[in-house]
């Protein structure tokens, strides 16, 4: 069996940081049917896993939430033999229990984008993934697993609510949003973990908590720039956290790759137009995506 290639997607303040531990590292520049991805992809190893780690945002943070090319990104992964992808990013939180800092393994979506291309298929044919689980759980409980040996405060689950941004919430739709039963609010999962769906991916998600989102007033005795500084403070608890967790999971015996996973059959009964209706030439730029 081929050795396993673990897909990492890092978000706001996570990328450098984990690059940084990537040992033999070599970079690839992955041309997609969809464009470039984000940045060239890192590829080297943590532990005894090889990882291939995508910067979200791009070097030096350039592409806002709307401009990251999600479609090129999961197809450029899948492309060099990805299966498994643990993604990061920063989010506000919606529940006091959620404290800024905290950890959460995401297990739902709701998702409020809309100037995203979210699907791989657009004019090749009706593909409709189940999406009732959208997340890994086999990769989820391994890392709630990992997390409790660590004695990281980590959430085992969370409802997280993706907005298109830039702008954040008003205070309004933030209440609105927890109303919902959103848990945490951010910007940069969907169509991620859909399209991590479409490719026959095992997609999972930590969530790192920076504040309370805007439901929750500001002490009123605190200036713009203190609470700046807590918001950096905190994303910075959390990337630490989530470094020691995700580096925890990779050097541990836990395989994060099993072709048995019912996330690896994601299109086996998805692709709903007649065979006949489809172009080769769709077919072959696709092929990536069904193996």
């Amino acid at each position: 069996m081929a050795e396993e290639l673990i897909g990492i997607i890092g978000g706001t303040g996570l990328g450098d940081a984990l690059a940084e531990q990537l040992i033999d590292a070599e970079f690839h520049d992955v041309d997609t049917p969809f464009g470039k991805p984000s940045t060239a992809i890192c590829v080297g190893k943590i532990g005894n896993k090889k990882i291939a780690f995508l910067n979200r945002h791009g070097k030096g943070h350039k592409l806002s939430p709307s401009e990251v090319p999600f479609t090129a990104n999961i197809f450029a992964l899948k492309k060099l033999g990805v299966h498994t992808v643990i993604g990061s990013g920063a989010v506000g939180s919606l529940r006091e229990e959620i404290a800024p800092g905290d950890l959460v393994i995401v297990d739902q979506f709701i998702d409020k984008t809309f100037k995203r291309e979210n699907t791989f298929f657009r004019g090749f044919g009706a593909v409709h993934c189940e999406m009732t689980e959208p997340t890994c759980g086999r990769v989820r409980e391994i890392l709630v697993d990992i997390a409790k040996e660590l004695d990281i405060k980590t959430h085992p689950k969370g409802t997280y609510v993706c907005m298109e941004g830039p702008q954040f919430s008003t205070r309004a739709e933030s209440l609105m949003h927890r109303g919902w039963g959103g848990d945490l609010i951010g910007m940069t999962a969907m169509p991620e973990a859909k399209l991590a769906r479409e490719a026959q991916i095992c997609y999972a998600m930590v969530a790192l908590a920076s504040d309370y989102d805007c439901w929750r007033p500001h002490e009123a005795d605190k200036d713009k720039q203190t609470l700046l500084k807590e918001i950096i403070a905190n994303l910075q608890t959390a990337i630490d956290n989530c470094l020691k967790l995700i580096k925890a999971v990779l050097t541990g015996r836990r395989g994060l790759v099993s072709e048995d996973c019912r996330c690896r059959k994601s299109l086996d009964l998805a692709v709903w137009t007649d065979q006949s209706q489809i172009s080769a030439p769709d077919k072959e730029k696709l092929k990536v995506l069904f193996e």
